[in-house]
């Protein structure tokens, strides 16, 4: 009889895993020290961690950079024009 379950997704590596926890630690450096360096980095390996296999947390990575790199820029701009 033929395996029923045919999954599309792929299995999670460690090495996504590893982009991914990269992605989250690059999203809080990015709120305190270069934003637009830290947050961009952050969401590459977010994409590729969850490309890779780590789906939900490696989107999450993706946008928690974004959104990192995004209060970094508004914190340095009040900080800057103070």
């Amino acid at each position: 009889m033929a395996d029923m379950h045919t999954s599309t997704a792929r299995p999670r590596s460690s090495a996504a895993r590893i982009c991914t926890i990269l992605g989250f630690v690059f999203a809080v450096l990015a709120v305190f020290f270069f934003p637009l360096l830290f947050g961009i980095v952050g969401l590459v390996l977010g994409i590729v961690g969850a490309v890779m296999g780590d789906k939900p947390l490696g989107w999450y990575a993706a946008a928690a950079s974004v959104a990192g790199a995004v209060l970094g820029m508004v914190l340095a701009a009040i900080v800057l024009n103070s």
